[in-house]
């Protein structure tokens, strides 16, 4: 499908039905992707130039984790800030690079919910923050995961990694694959000054009235609630259309 405008400015979806004009559009897909990709050139909010200027937050290396047994010591949330937090934030906002020591993230569901895993297993995953526009390399995966499961050993006792069953990564070139995001981005644009309230991405479009945006890279930001919001705020503005 691609958008289009009809002749009186409003959004056009060409899809195999054929061009159909909508009242209303909402946009809840990567706001970068639809802006630069799927809107006609005199049709977009920004230039490449904006984009390529926005300060984005953190990507992630995200691992999914099947152990075979119950892990002692660990609880539904737990951060591992054992390492240099600046050296590791220089490293996703000042110079990015794949992080020397990251500090790290585990959730452990089933701690606290049996429904997560079969029983007496463990679902688990970790969360690594790093730079967004990285070059993926699948290689270094196992790399950081074998890393992060050798400074959990004082914590759990033990080492995990021939216990687990189960195993998926994720990580910037998932991002861009499944959510078309921008830099393989996980968490939208970094919460700077230049970068809050009304100086976010528009919610509305500047050039076709009844074209909407939400999600974390507009108005009021990253994380669940404020996506939802934002779909709550346009839905608002709609309602005043009617």
């Amino acid at each position: 499908e691609k958008i289009d405008t009809s002749a009186d400015g409003r959004v056009s979806i060409r899809s195999k039905r054929g061009d159909e004009v909508m009242d209303y559009v909402i946009a809840s897909a990567d706001y970068h992707h639809v802006d630069q990709h799927l809107l006609p050139e005199g049709k977009k909010n920004y230039t490449p130039a904006y984009w390529d200027k926005r300060a984005m937050a953190p990507s992630s290396l995200l691992f999914y984790l099947g152990i075979d047994h119950k892990v002692k010591n660990i609880h539904h949330h737990n951060l591992f800030f054992d390492a240099d937090f600046d050296l590791h934030a220089k490293e996703i906002y000042t110079n990015p690079k794949w992080p020397k020591k990251p500090l790290f993230y585990v959730c452990c569901p089933s701690k606290t919910d049996d429904s997560v895993a079969p029983e007496g297993k463990e679902n688990m995953f970790i969360l690594i923050p790093i730079a967004p526009g990285l070059k993926d390399n699948t290689d270094l995966h196992q790399v950081y995961l074998e890393k992060v499961l050798k400074r959990m050993e004082p914590i759990i006792g033990e080492n995990l990694l021939p216990h687990i069953e189960y195993q998926r990564n994720f990580s910037v070139d998932d991002f861009k694959k499944d959510y078309n995001a921008f830099k393989g981005n996980a968490y939208g644009l970094a919460n700077t000054l230049e970068q809050t309230a009304f100086l976010k991405p528009k919610l509305k479009s500047k050039h076709i009235k009844n074209l909407y945006f939400t999600g974390q890279l507009t108005t009021p930001g990253p994380g669940m609630p404020p996506s939802i919001i934002s779909g709550q705020v346009v839905a608002g503005e709609i309602m005043k259309q009617k």
